[in-house]
């Protein structure tokens, strides 16, 4: 096994046990609802302090159930980690991409086949291409 999977594994075995301990060590077990969040706690709070509070707004829309409640928030959260991984992913892309860029730049290959291709103008080669030149930049003509 390499480094990283080790890595990998110690992680995994880490959130696992994150998830089932407090199930297994009856964390909660003295409340109603033992899991309820920090929502709930908070107003409870607010009510023992200030029994006379009233909250400033209401909510624009309360969910019928907490079953509802509950798929609502895991939707928001499976919405806003496709969002994060999204971006992961399109900024790895681009330092690979960019890697492999300065790779062939240095090691003497040409991208565009043959052409000198101007990163500032993508489209150049295509115009050196209808040119009288048969297709080959004037850099390269001989």
């Amino acid at each position: 096994m390499n480094r990283n999977a080790k890595i990998n594994t110690l992680l995994l075995l880490l959130v696992a046990a994150l998830a089932v301990l407090p199930l297994a060590l009856g964390l909660g077990d003295h409340k109603e609802e033992p899991f309820a969040g920090a929502d709930g706690e908070a107003e409870t709070a607010i009510t023992e302090i200030d029994p006379d509070y009233e909250p400033w707004f209401s909510p624009l829309y309360e969910p019928p159930s907490g079953e509802i409640e509950s798929t609502l928030f895991a939707l928001q959260a499976a919405i806003g980690a496709g969002v994060l991984a999204y971006c992961f992913g399109v900024w790895r892309g681009r330092r690979q991409g960019e890697a492999r860029a300065s790779a062939r730049l240095t090691a003497g290959a040409d991208p565009g086949g043959g052409a000198a291709v101007d990163p500032a103008r993508p489209d150049a080669d295509a115009e050196a291409g209808a040119g009288a030149g048969g297709g080959v930049p004037s850099e390269r003509r001989g």
